[in-house]
């Protein structure tokens, strides 16, 4: 693996962190590599002074569903405010898909605490309704009922909503029902510049900017050969109600029926991260984007938005009543369409779009998207998880970055894991030859506790560690993982798919209900609330807004 530390490795006209793809290809760590990872682990002791090595936040969707786990067909409730412009609680794509967010908080003891209280507020104010704990869709209607999120009458409104009506075009409404957490994580320009400083003359002649973003993109690559990992430790989605289906046969995606509400996958861990999950097949061959180079990843993402594909074409952008039915006929509509399992960000401007905030200030953090909901906790991810993502995110980060192109092999171990990955004796490609997934996976977690051991001294205790060491049980005994407690808590309670999650749904809101917001967070909520109604009316009364159709152009130029 090339990294900083020694001459001629991993460097070359696009500098540090360039991810270079040729005939070499190595995962994980041959000994150079290993002092290299050993001596970048020093820099977090020499990081700020502050516990924070920068910033980490958490989006969390859910359902919510009638007390019977039916799709709920309410408009979004207005006491949680406007879906547009609350900067915490908003939806995704269907109406019925709330999304809670925390916002970018340096410990994350505060990122739990946001994510309860939202979980709290919400709770109180939902009408027989509650928040569905898995990540596989409740009882859905038929495709075409299900509804599509409204976001009112401006164009910003208008125009997140016909993106979706496009999304229904292109891959159906049911699809967009599955729900996941994602987990947002940056590294404080602090440590960026100890890395800079490390890497000697080749980091000191590059700006910070181009050096995080190289950075980021490492991080990006390494998460990829080794996210099969986080499927096995934390994927909770092995079974599905047939609605999901849609009439399909259960049988052509190798699933059981076990009663007439549940069909399982007995070895799966994540069908929501399977084939059967979301995807962006017709992007996943030539505009897939790499993860070498920030010019060569925005270049790709622009094709791909910009590229007429014959059949969204043919499908129509307009129907004959002259309603849209999609913002354009292009292999992607936006940026945000393209499906991965982890993204890099850049807070955007007013009017700006993703690509050109990359384009003109680089990454600011990342987005993680391969974490199941975990149905045995009230706001879908423990604690202990949070701690275990940053301490592998860190490691991704610290690690040498990765020789050669191993991308189809990690595709392939990562749909492996999702639909075998308990399969006793399953094994993974690696340097192209196969290895024990629980022995590839202890090699992994002992990195990961390197680092995790690094974060206590900064935080104190041995939180970390101990969030390293559940996952090595995991290991050690398949029935500790998430995906197995769901198999058996069905099993043990002879329960279907649905009761199993109305029943998780209502305990949790009782919870919730009984744990009872305070005065202060109640009134703050409440507040925000009202404010993002208020703003939202604001740019529908807008008198200087501009015809939809010219709004809808003027988003669909190329990205400067």
């Amino acid at each position: 693996m090339p990294g900083v530390g020694s001459p001629g490795r991993a460097r070359g006209a696009q500098g540090l962190y360039r991810i270079r793809f040729n005939t070499m290809q190595k995962t994980i760590f041959d000994d150079a590599d290993a002092g290299e990872f050993a001596r970048r682990l020093t820099l977090l002791d020499e990081a700020a002074p502050l516990p924070a090595l920068g910033l980490r936040g958490v989006e969390r969707e859910g359902l919510r569903i009638d007390g019977h786990g039916r799709l709920a067909n309410t408009p979004h409730p207005p006491a949680l405010g406007a879906a547009l412009t609350h900067p915490e609680l908003t939806t995704d794509y269907s109406e019925a898909l709330l999304e809670f967010i925390t916002p970018p908080l340096a410990r994350l003891p505060q990122v739990f605490d946001r994510l309860r209280e939202l979980h709290r507020f919400v709770a109180e104010n939902l009408e027989h309704e509650l928040v569905w704990p898995l990540s596989m869709p409740s009882r859905l209607p038929p495709d075409n009922q299900i509804p599509i999120a409204e976001y009112g009458a401006s164009n910003q409104g208008r125009y997140k909503h016909v993106y979706r009506l496009g999304l229904a075009t292109r891959y159906g409404r049911t699809m967009q029902c599955i729900a996941g957490i994602h987990f947002n994580y940056s590294i404080d320009d602090g440590l960026w510049e100890r890395l800079r400083a490390d890497a000697g003359a080749a980091g000191q002649d590059m700006p910070l900017a181009t050096f995080r973003s190289n950075g980021y993109l490492a991080l990006m690559r390494n998460f990829e050969h080794f996210g099969w990992l986080l499927l096995y430790l934390f994927g909770a989605s092995p079974a599905l109600h047939p609605s999901f289906l849609q009439g399909r046969h259960h049988e052509r995606f190798d699933l059981i029926e076990r009663d007439p509400d549940t069909l399982v996958a007995p070895h799966a861990t994540s069908l929501r991260m399977s084939d059967l999950g979301y995807q962006n097949r017709a992007v996943q061959g030539r505009y897939r984007p790499r993860h070498d180079a920030l010019d060569a990843y925005l270049e790709a993402i622009a094709a791909a938005v910009s590229e007429p594909y014959p059949p969204y074409q043919q499908a129509g952008v307009r129907d004959a009543a002259g309603g849209w039915l999609q913002l354009n006929g292009n292999l992607l509509q936006i940026e945000n369409e393209l499906y991965a399992t982890i993204r890099p960000k850049r807070t955007t401007q007013p009017g700006e779009r993703p690509l050109t905030a990359l384009s003109r200030r680089g990454i600011e953090y990342v987005e993680a998207r391969t974490l199941d909901l975990d149905p045995f906790e009230a706001v879908g991810i423990a604690p202990a998880t949070g701690r275990f993502m940053e301490a592998f995110l860190t490691m991704c980060a610290l690690m040498p970055p990765l020789l050669g192109d191993s991308r189809p092999a990690d595709d392939r171990n990562f749909a492996r894991v999702a639909k075998l990955g308990r399969r006793p004796g399953l094994t993974l490609e690696r340097d192209g030859d196969d290895v024990a997934l629980r022995d590839w996976g202890l090699t992994v977690l002992d990195q990961v506790a390197a680092v995790a051991d690094r974060l206590d001294l900064r935080t104190g205790g041995d939180a970390y560690r101990q969030a390293v060491a559940r996952q090595r049980a995991k290991l050690d005994d398949v029935s500790l993982t998430p995906s197995a407690q769901v198999l058996a808590a069905l099993e043990d309670g002879h329960r279907s798919f649905i009761e199993f999650g109305v029943s998780q749904a209502l305990k949790f809101a009782t919870t919730l209900k009984n744990e009872g917001s305070s005065v202060d967070t109640h009134r703050r909520l409440s507040e925000l609330a009202e404010q993002s109604i208020a703003a939202q009316r604001a740019l529908e009364t807008d008198p200087a807004a501009m015809p939809f159709d010219d709004y809808v152009a003027a988003l669909s130029g190329p990205a400067a």
